[in-house]
């Protein structure tokens, strides 16, 4: 599928960035995670400039979780029931995540994004809850550009090491992966500033 995003991007440019986004936070199966960390390796490349291709990844993202939203204010939990197994949501997805936005409520907004499943889900029950639009917009927005930096990111720090990172994902699966690049983003932060530091070690 990495290779589909790729040929993909390569052709549609920030349309298609946009449009997989959009379509994979609504919901239908597209990896978002891989989609966006092939942006951040396509920015490293020089393939794609970075402002323009993050913004269209945050663009992408936001439509999603609006469209969710305002389909979950509209249409309701019957609705979900019966269009969410023909995109590959099943009643066990949307019960978890029912379970999950009323226990931590706004705040599964911003986290659920890094939950493969619930991300396509807590907009849709803040909607359905008649969550105001401006409480919703301020977690799931916030939430929206912290995951596609994070994700983006990790791309552009791995890009000399792209072939293994898709070599792990596909082993070990998203849940682990992304386990891990919170693991490295925490080093990037908190590693210690000397002059090591600055070596560019991560490109060798």
């Amino acid at each position: 599928m990495e290779f589909d995003l790729i040929n993909i991007i390569y052709q549609y440019s920030y349309f298609g960035i946009f449009l997989l986004l959009a379509l994979g936070i609504i919901g239908l199966p597209i990896p978002d995670e891989i989609l966006l960390a092939t942006v951040g390796y396509f920015i490293f490349a020089g393939d794609l400039p970075m402002v323009p291709a993050v913004l269209s990844a945050f663009l992408g993202a936001l439509t999603g979780i609006t469209g969710s939203y305002y389909f979950g204010t509209v249409c309701g939990k019957p609705l979900l029931y019966k269009l969410g197994p023909k995109i590959g949501i099943s009643d066990e997805k949307i019960n978890k995540t029912q379970r999950f936005f009323s226990k931590y409520g706004k705040t599964a907004l911003f986290f659920g994004y890094f939950v493969p499943g619930v991300r396509h889900l807590t907009a849709y029950f803040a909607g359905m809850y008649s969550l105001k639009f401006r409480q919703f917009a301020i977690y799931a927005y916030f939430g929206a550009v912290f995951w596609c930096s994070f994700f983006i990111l990790i791309g552009y720090q791995l890009a000399g090491r792209w072939y293994i990172v898709m070599d792990v994902i596909h082993k070990i699966g998203i849940y682990a992966f992304s386990l891990l690049a919170l693991c490295l983003i925490a080093w990037l932060i908190f590693k210690p500033k000397n002059k090591s530091t600055y070596s560019n070690e991560w490109f060798k």
